[in-house]
């Protein structure tokens, strides 16, 4: 026997090649690795170790895990669908586990962590809020829209302006999309916005060369004047191609592109541009009857541009009839009427591809700035505030140009942000681009302008999310912020909210809009003409 165990000793020393049987063994052992895990649903070891009820556990453990992610899977896809909250399903990991027949304490613990580690992931997830969708327009009576289209142009804004002037305080269908607190009379807004749906009718003309006719400049502190030109242009309900079924006429010129082109820098003279105006209104007038009949006061022109006033001084008429939508919407120079022009909005655009681009704010309780304000000292009134509260308190940021200082640890716009309330000064002229900056970061703003007209006050009411303080009265500021009560200035801060998307700028326009909000305002001024013609 001893002899048989030295020859296999032998052979197994000398005649065997280990590291072929090594090699070979690495190969079945790594060949076992992946088998395990590409194809087998649990470890060998438990295969091999556990008993079978351990076994049918684990893969009941296993399948729960799979159908979470299935589950979990199915809410996303519920969440980018619905707008509502979403519905959790049945866990059907009891039923599954009805089959173990025995569940030992430190599994049923460990399966309570499970759970609870899913639940947390859960609420971690962002939430995909999808907007409502828009309310449903009234049906508008066939006869009602046979009656309208019967009706001349004059007869049907008389018809207009009768309708809204007969309209009762409250209307019995208020449109869920407006939010009253902001409105002088949210009815007579209501019921004169469906109106101008029914019934307008703008003819735009298409004489005119570029750049300073037909190209609209979309970006920068003067872009409101481009967009509403480029929505113009592009709308189809609005728009006719019959001159004699208008309402209104457009004039498409730039402010900013007329500037451009003609004014010769540093020559302080823009007599160049009030003629370049006068003259290719008088050769619309020779060319076609529309502006003779009415001397010019169904036409309105847009312009955001500092110098649009100034732009049509050389043309009386122009000047006094014609309807004029400016944001220079100073009444001290005897240019623009508060009864009959419309203040625009200055709007500043830093991406025409995406203009809304950085909305929205932080909540009250994340604003401890009280007020803020940083740009360039020019006018008479910014030295002023600079001088009294400049450095001075820290409750109130004050700054030219922000410091290098600051901005490192806060930006321009997180000062907004992070702000109560924004100063909104006046420049070298009446109006300022932070009124709507303020609006779009959902901070209180503080107009310090005399002479100013709000954007769209005819139909906005601004005491119910602003505050306009007196040049006079800016050693006074912050004792007048600080009067105003708590509650108050939550409703504001709501109401500035609420107030955003009349403030947008949106490529696809919709309803009460930015586009749609200064139109109307149009709307509104040209039957105010016609309510005085008829008086007179």
């Amino acid at each position: 026997m001893n002899r048989i165990l030295q020859q296999i000793i032998i052979v197994l020393l000398f005649r065997v090649s280990w590291r072929k049987l090594l090699f070979i063994g690495s190969i079945i052992t790594f060949a076992g690795v992946v088998v395990q895990i590409y194809t087998l649903p649990y470890p060998l070891t438990i295969w091999i170790l556990s008993p079978p009820e351990t076994r049918l556990l684990y893969q009941s453990l296993n399948s729960n895990m799979r159908l979470s992610e299935k589950n979990s899977l199915a809410r996303f896809e519920q969440y980018e669908t619905h707008p509502v909250d979403p519905v959790i399903s049945k866990n059907t990991s009891h039923e599954l586990n009805q089959s173990v027949p025995i569940m030992e304490e430190g599994t049923k613990a460990s399966r309570r962590r499970d759970r609870l580690a899913r639940r947390r992931r859960r609420n971690m997830k962002p939430k995909i809020i999808a907007s409502p969708p828009p309310a449903p327009r009234r049906p508008v009576p066939h006869r009602l829209l046979r009656y309208l289209r019967s009706l001349t142009t004059d007869e049907a804004l008389v018809y207009a302006k009768k309708e809204i002037e007969n309209i009762s305080s409250v209307i019995d269908d208020p449109d869920p999309d407006l939010y009253a607190p902001l409105f002088r009379n949210v009815s007579i807004f209501q019921r004169s916005y469906e109106l101008m749906e029914l019934i307008l009718k703008v003819y735009i003309y298409q004489d005119g060369e570029r750049p300073i006719f037909h190209e609209p400049n979309l970006q920068g502190i003067y872009s409101s004047e481009g967009w509403f030109m480029k929505l113009m242009e592009e709308n189809r309900q609005f728009v006719t191609r019959d001159p004699e079924k208008a309402h209104l006429f457009y004039l498409p010129y730039s402010a900013r592109q007329l500037q451009m082109a003609l004014y010769v820098k540093n020559s302080n003279n823009i007599g160049r541009l009030s003629i370049f105006l006068r003259d290719h209104v008088n050769m619309l007038a020779a060319k076609y009857p529309f502006w003779n009949r009415t001397h010019g006061s169904d036409h309105f022109l847009v312009a955001c541009h500092d110098w649009g006033p100034y732009t049509l001084t050389k043309h009386k008429e122009l000047t006094k009839n014609a309807i004029k939508a400016l944001c220079n919407a100073d009444v001290s120079e005897g240019i623009f009427a508060a009864e009959k022009d419309v203040s625009l909005p200055e709007t500043t655009i830093r991406n025409p591809k995406r203009p809304l681009r950085g909305l929205g704010g932080k909540r009250v309780s994340q604003r401890p700035i009280l007020a803020f304000f940083a740009g360039n000292m020019h006018g008479r009134v910014r030295p002023t505030l600079l001088k009294v509260w400049g450095d001075k308190d820290e409750d109130m940021r004050i700054y030219g140009p922000l410091p290098n200082r600051v901005s490192r640890n806060m930006s321009y716009v997180e000062h907004m942000k992070s702000s109560k309330y924004c100063i909104c000064p006046m420049g070298y002229e009446v109006n300022s681009p932070r009124i709507v900056e303020a609006i779009y970061y959902e901070c209180v703003p503080v107009i310090i302008a005399d002479n100013f007209v709000p954007p769209l006050h005819e139909v906005l009411d601004w005491s119910a999310f602003s505050v306009i303080v007196d040049e006079k009265d800016i050693p006074k500021l912050k004792e007048i912020l600080l009067a105003i009560p708590l509650r108050r200035y939550q409703k504001m801060q709501i109401n500035v909210k609420m107030l955003q998307k009349h403030f947008h700028w949106n490529s696809k326009p919709i309803r009460y809009d930015m586009f749609h909000m200064i139109l109307h305002s149009i709307w509104h001024a040209r039957l105010n003409q016609i309510h005085t013609t008829q008086s007179s």
